[in-house]
């Protein structure tokens, strides 16, 4: 095995552009712009920007074998007393706001700079480390194994990253299908692996925000972590059958361009399933509330139960503009009807959208059987 690989500048000399990936990229960017029309759907972006992001950053976070789930992440992010012990689900919480920083620059400035990597990656690790400095950083297998290594000096690292930067935000470089770049870029990134810890995560961010500075997707909804880790095994073979194969490895990268294509299709299918059934249960939730509040009825009411899908009283209060008291009678008329289930957390009482949190798990394609994990080690 080729444990070194020369990292070639971007642009690469191969014409991508075969009947194959033409086809793939096709039934892709088809499936995102329905995704982007559907989005529209649900009244509120921030509710499918909260659940959502939530979901990939469970997902993302997996593929590291970070795993927590869906109950411990959304009692970590009550913030309620007892504070949550169980490191995963701060660490996919943290996942969440680094995304959110990233989608915010990346909207506002439809740019993705070298700044703005370094912000998201701190976000997500919380700290400044900034690109690697110190060599020896080596790619293990779960077995130990080394099985890549990554650029060692600084001024290696900052160049390959300055090419990758001009690459990502200057469409005439190279005149291809923003979703082929994706899959260009997201191999760049991995195989420079530019930072100490959170390449992988940071990688996957950067791929949902090339969306959105592109236009395909106005909000970073799409969930590729899940993709990823279904078929994580494949998803190493492939980044690494280029390494191994150096020079000469149009084929190699014919296949990985195919492999994350498919992988947008799929999971842009996915989301749209899960953004309809949201707002299918969006409505019947109106229906059910409209008659039971009467005048007291406000669209923040539904926004509050899927914008938060574990919510509680000082929720309620600040949404719905009312007394401590008249929140929670609120929330106990909803229990009546059966649309929330009230859980005793600590000395408080949490409120759960338990067919909000159905949809997710029966969405939830769960891919942890397959191990195979490549880790970064500092030697």
């Amino acid at each position: 095995m080729n444990k070194h690989y020369d990292i070639p500048l971007l642009p690469l000399p191969y014409d991508f552009e075969t009947k194959k990936v033409l086809k793939q990229v096709n039934s892709a960017n088809r499936r995102l712009a329905e995704l982007k029309g559907i989005a529209l759907t649900i009244p509120n972006e921030n509710i499918l920007i909260s659940t959502l992001v939530l979901q990939e950053a469970l997902d993302s976070s997996a593929v590291e074998n970070i795993v927590t789930t869906s109950d411990e992440l959304y009692k970590a992010d009550l913030h309620m007393e007892g504070q949550i012990s169980n490191a995963a689900a701060k660490e996919v919480l943290l996942y969440r706001e680094a995304m959110s920083v990233g989608f915010e620059r990346a909207r506002k400035n439809k740019a993705l700079t070298l700044n703005d990597i370094k912000v998201i990656q701190q976000s997500l690790e919380n700290n400044n480390a900034g690109f690697r400095k110190v060599p020896g950083t080596v790619l293990k297998s779960s077995k130990g194994d080394v099985v890549y290594t990554p650029p060692q000096e600084y001024q290696e690292v900052e160049n390959l990253m300055s090419n990758l930067e001009q690459y990502i935000n200057d469409p005439g470089i190279h005149d291809l299908d923003p979703l082929i770049k994706l899959a260009i870029i997201h191999h760049q990134f991995e195989s420079i692996h530019p930072f100490y810890d959170g390449n992988g995560r940071t990688g996957r961010i950067l791929i949902i925000l090339y969306l959105i500075i592109n236009e395909l997707l106005d909000l970073p909804i799409l969930y590729l972590s899940r993709y990823i880790t279904h078929n994580k095994g494949e998803y190493y073979r492939l980044i690494q059958l280029i390494r191994d194969k150096g020079d000469n490895n149009f084929e190699e990268w014919e296949q990985w361009i195919l492999f994350m294509l498919k992988g947008i299709e799929e999971t842009a299918v996915q989301t749209i399933e899960l953004v309809k059934q949201i707002s299918v249960l969006m409505s019947e939730y109106k229906n059910t509330l409209r008659p039971l509040f009467g005048g007291r009825y406000k669209h923040e009411l539904i926004n509050n139960l899927f914008f938060h899908p574990y919510t509680k009283i000082e929720y309620m209060q600040k949404d719905m503009m009312v007394q401590r008291k008249t929140a929670t009678k609120y929330l106990d008329m909803i229990v009546d009807t059966g649309l929330l289930q009230k859980v005793k957390f600590g000395r408080s009482n949490y409120y759960i959208n338990t067919k909000l949190m159905d949809l997710f798990i029966h969405h939830h394609i769960d891919g942890r059987n397959n191990t195979e994990t490549i880790e970064s080690v500092q030697q």
